[in-house]
């Protein structure tokens, strides 16, 4: 008999890293194949400008979704109910009401964390008080080995496992590239903390030092709109290197990869975890450059499949995007070394396999309670 999973997901239309991730998970035929899965959907706002934002509206859906959980749970008991985190602000608190209820019940918790924060707060003994009472009795999973020092206070080496995200083979084969003038893709929601006026800086670098380059940003609105972006590139003279494309998703979203020929993402977002887009740039062999941030040096390897800079650094961002854009050969070289290491960690078949394999682990643990 299978197991039954009660999973707490970040789900669109709001689209972000965990909503991607939680949105393949119930999608994914192979965990609900393993398990007997219900699904309740933890978001409250539907676009990603409104995160963090009390409303009265929020506030009737965090009942609403308390009315649900506690319905399934009366009606039957999971095994295990896998829990998508948020770490920080409003959010965490709403979260916090939800394992109440769930621990009240005596359900086995395996946390996911997509984001991070654990460690700002430890000084703070009210939210110490509250992250020892939901951490207590559980597991926990998380993104990259270098994201177990922000939880380390809370949480012992042994309820930790490392489950790199995936991203789905979605490029099939991809020819060599033709571009006369070599083109940067940057593609995230924009906001600010993702890097992406720290790009427009560095674009200016790079105008400054007469490099030949096209530069597209693809992205919703977050705490830059459009209209704001299209404005910064108008007042920095980078009309001519610089374009703003809206939000890409499906076959638009493939092309944008397919007509780059490098990817950035200089983001210093300091809940950032994994920076799922390098890996959907290495699947489309891209060289990356990003950040030392979060986890994202177990995606990228600095001098291998891309490079990584210090976050904010303006003048080291456009140094490694200046040698890439002048050298092809560069180019084809990091971006053939991170699609072998894309294949190799980061497919969606991997990070299934990975979490059934937790999960399985955690369900029969409590048979054997």
């Amino acid at each position: 008999m299978k197991p039954d999973v009660l999973f707490f997901l970040h789900l669109p239309p709001a689209i972000h890293g965990s909503a991607v991730v939680g949105l393949s998970i119930k999608e994914s035929s192979k965990i609900n194949e393993a398990f007997n899965g219900r699904y309740i959907n933890l978001l409250l706002s539907s676009e990603v400008n409104d995160s963090g934002n009390l409303s009265v509206s929020k506030m009737f859906k965090v009942l609403k979704i308390s009315y649900q959980m506690v319905t399934m749970l009366l009606q039957k008991k999971p095994d295990v109910c896998y829990f998508a985190l948020t770490t920080t602000g409003t959010a965490f608190f709403k979260d916090f009401i939800f394992i109440v209820l769930l621990k009240v019940f005596r359900v086995r918790l395996v946390y996911h964390l997509h984001n991070k924060g654990f460690a700002q707060k430890e000084n703070n003994s009210f939210y110490r008080r509250l992250f020892d009472f939901a951490f207590k009795d559980s597991k926990v999973i998380i993104l990259s080995k270098h994201l177990f020092s922000d939880i380390a206070t809370y949480v012992a080496p042994d309820q930790v496992e490392v489950c790199p995200n995936g991203v789905p083979r979605t490029a099939g084969e991809v020819s060599d590239r033709k571009n006369v003038i070599p083109r940067i893709l940057f593609l995230s929601n924009l906001i600010k903390s993702k890097g992406v006026v720290i790009l427009l800086e560095a674009c200016v670098l790079l105008k400054d030092r007469h490099c030949s380059f096209q530069c597209t940003i693809a992205g919703g609105d977050g705490d830059i709109s459009g209209t704001q972006l299209n404005e910064m590139i108008r007042l920095l003279d980078l009309a001519e290197h610089v374009r703003y494309v809206g939000s890409k998703f499906a076959s638009e979203k493939d092309l944008v990869f397919r007509n780059a020929d490098l990817f950035v993402f200089p983001t210093y977002y300091n809940a950032e975890t994994f920076g799922l887009v390098n890996a959907e740039a290495m699947q489309y062999r891209l060289p990356v450059v990003s950040t030392f941030e979060g986890g994202i040096p177990d995606i990228v390897d600095d001098g291998v499949t891309g490079f990584l800079v210090p976050q904010r650094d303006v003048g080291a961002l456009a140094d490694k995007m200046e040698l890439l854009l002048k050298n092809e050969k560069l180019r084809k070289r990091m971006g053939e070394a991170g699609y072998r290491k894309y294949e190799n960690e980061f497919t969606q078949e991997k990070f299934e396999n990975r979490l059934i394999e937790i999960l399985q682990h955690e369900c029969d643990r409590l048979l054997v309670d």
